[in-house]
């Protein structure tokens, strides 16, 4: 059943098939740096995008207006250093387009750069990931996430944000309750063709690339240049 959720569009974006020449991504052949962690508390007013409708639709998170004009498809690794950094730049602007009506995201949440390390930080921050848009509080989860650089603790994130902690989302971290949903988003991801993270393509065409995502004016610029 699809759920509807408050969510952050903490999204991050690159020209999709030319992550690596780009030199800005996280590619399937290359590892991602962590970022530094955040004591921040993570509330609905704080966090750009909060208060949009979320619906999960198979693998995808699909944020904002179902009848909006354009469509944007996102794909993301919680690990992909490239991603936090976008959370602070051109995830701003997207996120007031698709709180203005203008767009709807789809975001698929990737898991390869668990095969770069042997571990498996990225999917157990997916599943979280997908835990908090349960529970009302994926927004915040998310920019919580981000901060921390990934790979932290899911629960210790969680503790940074407000009313998010409780049985039911604790349970759903602890015994990876969203699993299989956590595999099909990676397919989904593997499937595309993109190749690497940050990626978004907003109505068939990819958009953004190099330095445009990471600062809000530029990339605000690149959105409305796709006709957002």
């Amino acid at each position: 059943m699809p759920l509807r959720r408050t969510v952050r569009v903490a999204v991050a974006l690159a020209a999709a098939g030319a992550v690596a020449s780009a030199g800005a991504g996280c590619s399937a052949s290359s590892s991602s740096s962590s970022a530094a962690a955040s004591g921040a508390v993570y509330e609905p007013a704080g966090v750009p995008g909060a208060g949009l409708t979320t619906v999960v639709e198979g693998p995808k998170i699909v944020v904002g207006d179902a009848k909006a004009p354009h469509t944007a498809t996102v794909y993301v690794d919680p690990r992909c250093s490239y991603c936090a950094k976008f959370e602070e730049g051109g995830a701003v602007p997207l996120a007031q387009a698709a709180a203005d009506g203008k767009v709807r995201i789809e975001y698929v949440v990737a898991s390869f750069l668990d095969a770069r390390t042997g571990g498996t930080d990225s999917a157990r921050a997916a599943n979280a990931m997908r835990a908090a848009a349960e529970a009302g509080r994926f927004a915040e989860f998310q920019a919580a996430l981000f901060a921390g650089g990934g790979a932290e603790d899911p629960l210790k994130v969680a503790d940074r944000v407000e009313g998010l902690r409780g049985a039911e989302f604790d349970r759903a971290v602890r015994e990876d309750a969203y699993h299989d949903w956590v595999v099909s988003a990676e397919k989904a991801f593997e499937d595309s063709g993109v190749g690497g993270t940050p990626t978004v393509v907003v109505d068939g065409q990819s958009v953004g690339v190099g330095d445009a995502l990471y600062d809000q004016d530029a990339f605000a610029r690149v959105l409305r240049d796709a006709g957002l």
